[in-house]
């Protein structure tokens, strides 16, 4: 298997905050989550790489909106979510299958991590993780057909990575995310210091992804439910106690306040 050094992962701008990630070894590449051909195809043609597939966490129009034309252009396979209906899709997915790019020597696993929509998948590869819009910097996704419950059990999959996972998320949140995160916890050192961090990258236009599951784990409240801190902040602005012991009690507040930012 080609290691991670021989690989090359990149982030493809698309739309205002959107994350393409091209995994290629100078000649042969992927793509996950083509919202938008154009930039996919200007960065392929510009490196000369021949496109050999095409992931798919979710069915969300910024993630899927570029696969038909690349796949008119490119002739590539499309591994997406069983659970969802993706137009190009050829090789559908759920827990425990495993995607095999031949071009590439390249073996991810797939995991299910339903919340955000009903069928979201994860893509697995040593140790990266290919998240979608399941897990962001400071953050999560929004609930848009599952269950708070799902959602957490989702993220808590994700946390139980190994601490130097390096995840891809598709959004550039970070920053955005941020004050929220302040807000449950402002006296978390390591917290002030990503703020800090964040702030500067984007300052140089430099991207804040990808983010170990270690920063993540000591950093985003919604790993951190059961932070008395953050407990305690959220009862003050929601005026009441949330039951004790109960850290999905305390995720669905937090992701229910969020929606309200």
């Amino acid at each position: 298997m080609k290691t991670l050094t021989m690989l090359k992962i990149i982030p493809i701008p698309a739309f205002a905050d959107n994350y393409i990630w091209t995994l290629h070894d100078n000649q042969h590449a992927i793509v996950i989550d083509p919202g938008d051909a154009a930039p996919v195809r200007a960065y392929l043609d510009k490196h000369h790489l021949q496109l050999g597939a095409i992931l798919v966490t979710h069915h969300h129009r910024d993630h899927t909106g570029g696969i038909l034309e690349l796949v008119e252009v490119y002739n590539s396979p499309v591994y997406g979510p069983r659970l969802e209906k993706i137009p190009g899709i050829t090789h559908p997915l759920g827990e425990g299958d495993i995607v095999e790019i031949a071009a590439l020597n390249l073996r991810l696993q797939v995991i299910d991590i339903p919340g955000h929509t009903c069928g979201h998948i994860a893509y697995l590869w040593n140790n990266s993780v290919f998240c979608g819009d399941t897990l962001f910097g400071c953050g999560c996704g929004k609930l848009f057909e599952g269950t708070h419950a799902q959602l957490h059990h989702s993220l808590q999959r994700l946390a139980a990575l190994p601490d130097d996972t390096l995840a891809y998320c598709t959004h550039e949140y970070t920053e955005l995310n941020l004050p929220f995160a302040l807000a449950c916890e402002p006296d978390n050192q390591q917290l002030k210091q990503r703020e800090q961090d964040t702030h500067a990258l984007r300052e140089q236009n430099q991207t804040t992804l990808p983010f170990t599951m270690a920063l993540e784990k000591a950093t985003n409240p919604f790993l951190r439910c059961n932070e008395p801190a953050i407990i305690h902040n959220l009862e003050l602005k929601l005026g009441h106690q949330l039951p004790a012991n109960d850290e999905l009690a305390v995720f669905t507040a937090m992701r229910k306040l969020r929606d309200l930012c």
